[in-house]
């Protein structure tokens, strides 16, 4: 385990940003800047809460049944699915989501930037352990800055002879003031392949509302998409680039009461909105090579 100490000694940027003992002893950073607080898992490299200073709520949904434990997810926040989205895509049994996000990331660097925001950079790279799961050679760095808003990147970087193809995504949660008053922006006339319905292939005509499970991979899509959240009276703008597919998920009640990291209700207080490379949306990475999937959440009001 990290020695929080060590990692204070080397990385702490005085009175913005520590290192703690988080929950189940997971390393975590914590950010407390003028422009905004938040919470980052060196567990999974996962952003769990960002709130900029001027707002009353989190950006985010963090189950307060979450697991913190090594080997497992966290749910909530923004988890990282890498190198492949969704299920093993060679059918080897391989853990959903890939194996980045139940895994301990390295502390790259901490530093503030010339307009006052705080940036973290995480990394991985391959060990035996990971090439016996993906036989291939990377470094996979993910770069976090809070400030007025949150900028997500995640650059994979091909250090072997060979090409790789990936997937990949931001699998936020946001936190939502209630399902049924909340409207998702941008997706109207684009093409989805239904998870929920046997992978048809439907159109999305107006804005998206969840009042059942929703699962859907929107394919062509534009590198801007609004939460609109009458409930708490804001909308959460998020503007991506490298993808060119979203994932709209909401597990709605009977997966909220089968899945044990969550409560019963929480259904009601969540969207998964993700920004992602699925699908056909594959990313082929030649050696020597990055790619770089980019995410930006802000928060807006009237």
């Amino acid at each position: 385990m990290m020695n929080i100490e060590k990692l204070n000694r080397d990385y702490a940027i005085a009175g913005q940003l520590t290192f703690i003992e988080g929950q189940g002893g997971l390393p975590m950073i914590q950010v407390n800047s003028s422009k905004a607080k938040a919470l980052i898992s060196i567990h999974a490299g996962q952003v769990l809460s960002y709130q900029p200073a001027n707002e009353p709520e989190d950006l985010m949904f963090l189950s307060e049944k979450a697991y913190y434990q090594a080997g497992k997810a966290i749910k909530g926040g923004a988890p990282i699915c890498w190198p492949w989205f969704g299920a093993d895509p060679e059918g080897h049994g391989r853990p959903g989501h890939g194996f980045v996000r139940n895994r301990l990331w390295n502390v790259v660097s901490t530093e503030i930037t010339a307009t006052g925001e705080i940036k973290v950079i995480l990394g991985l790279v391959d060990t035996p352990e990971t090439r016996a799961i993906w036989p291939h050679s990377f470094v996979l760095t993910q770069e976090i800055t809070v400030g007025d808003s949150l900028n997500l990147e995640l650059i994979t970087s091909n250090t072997g002879t060979e090409p790789f193809s990936i997937t990949q995504a931001f699998h936020t949660y946001f936190k939502i003031g209630d399902i049924s008053q909340t409207r998702v922006l941008g997706l109207e006339g684009c093409q989805y392949i239904d998870k929920v319905g046997d992978s048809e292939q439907k159109q999305q005509v107006d804005a998206v509302t969840i009042n059942s499970e929703v699962d859907r991979i929107y394919l062509a899509v534009q590198n801007v998409l609004v939460i609109d959240d009458a409930a708490l009276k804001r909308r959460i703008r998020i503007t991506s680039k490298g993808n060119k597919t979203a994932v709209v998920w909401n597990p709605w009640e009977k997966i909220s009461v089968e899945m044990a990291d969550l409560q019963d209700t929480d259904y009601q207080r969540l969207l998964c909105v993700e920004t992602t490379n699925a699908a056909d949306d594959v990313v082929d990475v030649a050696p020597n090579s990055t790619c770089r999937l980019m995410v930006n959440y802000r928060i807006e009001r009237g």
